[in-house]
């Protein structure tokens, strides 16, 4: 599953696992691959400078998002840290839940930058949660209290959304309202499952 930011992924993910999906997401791994004392956790805070760390250890995400959308030569340094990790990761954990005896039909990968990774080798289906551009300006300026420019920067470094619809398999559009996204995933989800 992917969509551009404030598509609707987290909604859509919260339905999925009420239904019984088994859901692996790209930045519950990211978090992981970077919590404080793990090995990207220093080489970020060696490149960063004490700056890019909360009072408690953590990574500054907020601050490391703008660093790095502010600057090309810093975010392509740190997706060539982390892509691959995550990819890995992704992988083995799938691995594991398959030999734990969880069905690849009700494993599903959360993967904002699905595309512009190239995870789209690496599943079996695409779905793409989707809204329009001006609705993703409206919730992240709601949510995010992001600047303009911040909100620009950001979704230029996402796929076109017309890249990330021509990949797709599935489509759920979500400019409406939580309840009716809620629907049409759970339709979705059961439409999958009876195939």
């Amino acid at each position: 599953m992917t969509g551009g930011i404030a598509c609707g992924k987290s909604t859509a993910s919260r339905v999925l696992q009420r239904a019984g999906a088994t859901l692996l997401d790209a930045d519950e791994i990211a978090r992981d691959l970077v919590a404080p004392g793990t090995d990207s956790w220093r080489r970020i805070r060696d490149r960063f400078g004490p700056t890019s760390l909360l009072p408690d250890g953590s990574l500054d995400r907020a601050w490391l998002r703008r660093e790095v959308f502010s600057d090309a030569t810093q975010r392509q340094w740190l997706e060539a840290l982390l892509h691959p990790q995550i990819r890995a990761e992704f992988l083995r954990r799938t691995q594991a839940l398959e030999q734990q005896g969880v069905a690849p039909a009700v494993i599903v990968w959360v993967i904002p930058l699905l595309l512009e990774g190239g995870y789209d080798t690496l599943v079996d289906g695409i779905l793409v949660i989707d809204c329009s551009r001006d609705r993703q300006w409206q919730r992240l300026r709601e949510r995010s209290h992001w600047t303009d420019a911040e909100i620009a920067a950001v979704l230029a470094r996402q796929a076109d959304p017309a890249r990330r619809r021509a990949a797709a398999h599935w489509i759920i559009a979500n400019d409406g309202s939580e309840a009716e996204l809620s629907e049409r995933v759970l339709a979705w989800w059961k439409g999958v499952q009876s195939a």
